[in-house]
């Protein structure tokens, strides 16, 4: 399901958050927006992900499109992981 210009829920959340992101810079210019970004929506999804997996790994990277080993490396990256 798509808005009105065509975008998908997510492109079009992320596009407003962004663009509010930079209204409230002001004159202030950007700086490691890029991880900034992917470090603000990959720890949701990894924890929304094992939850819905419950905890089952294997599954969690099926669903995310990586391998298991990139999953327990993201996992510790962001203190997510049971050890």
């Amino acid at each position: 399901m798509s808005d009105e210009r065509g975008e998908l829920p997510l492109n079009g959340s992320v596009r407003r958050a962004v663009e509010a992101y930079l209204a409230d810079l002001g004159d202030h210019e950007p700086s490691g927006l890029y991880n900034l970004l992917l470090a603000e929506v990959e720890r949701p999804l990894l924890e929304i992900i094992m939850a819905h997996t419950r905890g089952n790994q294997t599954k969690a990277a099926q669903a995310l499109g990586i391998n298991r080993g990139t999953l327990r490396k993201k996992l510790k990256q962001y203190g997510l992981d049971e050890s």
